[in-house]
């Protein structure tokens, strides 16, 4: 991976210098020169230090894209434009739940229902036949994904904390803030398929790792792990790490032909540990009253019919055929243009698109991203998802380098026009290279 590499650049300047142990390929002159290089850099170094302020931590990679994006004219006309770098629509159920006269609370709901309710969905969708069930103990409501991951790591101990790249952008963030821990990366590789075996946890857990995070399905390669590799890598870390396995994206599995299976580790929790686990949620819930002041109380109560499991069956059917019709849209309009997809995701709603085979001024992940601006289409490039807490390592050495993440998310009409635009990149940097 790391041959051929006289020399890496200034992350300040762009000015090449001497020799890295780490570095992927030479840099082309579009690298080193190109506007979005440029303005990349100056982003991602931080600024000169003011008042004890660090603005660079105000900006994730879909923020910054969104901005950059700004800069042709998004704002001004965004039905103009396929945006592939932001979430999906939301499920048919919520977007009901938003239209229900909902009644204003000037006090928090009782603390129960939607929590019994969360914990008996889960009971019948991944608990059924085994001894113990989930109660309302086990449960922790949040004001979302972020602010759940934020207070997990307010809670953490003094450890150090193991995770995947490429992942989900804002671990990034939450892995800098926190000072109780030391957050240590392990690179997963293309040629596997960017597979979370077994024995990766097993090494990790030998060196003195004792909590492990990541996101299952994966967040941006659309791959999952599944069981019986998933009961076998909790059964690996009982007892001597924690395992964080983030599941926002459970209900997009294509890997049961779209039956409304959900993919999640409450699948294989252990049997004996109830009291820990109490514990822990209970610490969950009481740092929310310093960190984000806890989940909309109109929204919670609201939350508990639709929660109802054979309901959310249905939904996930929906939604899992929905999203697999649009990836193989994707998919077949992507590789008529040429680029070659080695892994079909089998979750999530992201494709993770290499773009080594094009013309060398568009083949790495942030000038494809500006030539795409130039044709009114915004993709994130894969370099915020090679996870750098506290910029320890010279980005431009990653291995992300040469990808962006795709979303197959937005409505048909979007991704038609999104696969339309990339066309047109294609095809000019074609004939530039004729």
């Amino acid at each position: 991976m790391f041959n051929n590499r006289k020399f890496s650049m200034n992350r300040n300047t762009g000015v090449p210098r001497m020799s890295r142990r780490f570095s992927v390929g030479e840099p082309s002159n579009s690298e080193t020169s190109s506007k979005i290089h440029r303005q990349f850099r100056a982003a991602h170094e931080g600024h000169l230090p003011h008042a004890g302020l660090d603005a660079s931590r105000a900006s994730t990679g879909v923020v910054w894209c969104t901005e950059r994006a700004s800069e042709y004219g998004f704002l001004e006309a965004p039905h103009e434009w396929a945006n592939l770098g932001r979430e999906p629509p939301r499920s048919r159920t919520i977007l009901r739940a938003a239209s229900r006269d909902l009644k204003p609370s000037m006090s928090p709901p009782p603390p129960r229902p939607l929590r019994e309710a969360v914990a008996h969905m889960y009971n019948e969708h991944h608990r059924q036949g085994k001894d113990s069930k989930y109660t309302w103990e086990n449960v922790a409501i949040v004001p979302g994904g972020r602010a759940g991951l934020i207070r997990i790591a307010a809670v953490l101990n003094n450890a150090y904390v193991g995770f995947f790249i490429p992942d989900y952008t804002a671990y990034n963030e939450m892995l800098s803030l926190f000072k109780n821990f030391a957050a240590i990366p392990t690179p997963l590789d293309e040629s596997d398929g960017y597979h979370i075996h077994p024995d990766k946890i097993a090494t990790e857990i030998a060196r003195g790792t004792s909590v492990i995070l990541t996101s299952n399905p994966r967040n941006p390669t659309g791959r999952v792990v599944a069981n019986p590799e998933l009961a076998e890598i909790q059964d690996i870390c009982r007892g001597r790490a924690t395992l964080i396995s983030d599941e926002f994206y459970s209900g997009y599995n294509y890997t049961s032909n779209c039956d409304g299976t959900t993919i999640s580790a409450a699948e294989n929790a252990g049997e004996s540990r109830g009291s820990w686990a109490k514990e822990f949620i209970k610490a969950i819930g009481s740092c929310g009253s310093y960190l984000d002041g806890g989940a909309n109380a109109p929204f919670q109560e609201a939350a508990v019919p639709m929660l109802e499991p054979s309901l959310v069956q249905t939904e996930m059917v929906a939604l899992q055929r929905h999203f697999r019709d649009k990836r193989d849209y994707v998919l077949k309009r992507l590789r008529d243009m040429g680029f070659v997809i080695k892994y079909v995701p089998d979750s999530t709603f992201y494709l993770w698109l290499n773009l080594e085979g094009l013309p060398g001024p568009i083949s790495d992940g942030l000038n494809f991203f500006q030539a795409c601006l130039e044709e009114k289409v915004i993709v994130v490039p894969g370099i915020f998802f090679d996870l750098n807490p506290a910029r320890r390592r010279d980005l431009f050495d990653s291995p992300c380098h040469h990808f962006v993440r795709f979303s197959y998310g937005p409505r048909m009409e979007v991704l038609k026009l999104g696969c339309d635009g990339i066309e047109r990149v294609v095809q000019k940097f074609k004939k530039f290279q004729s």
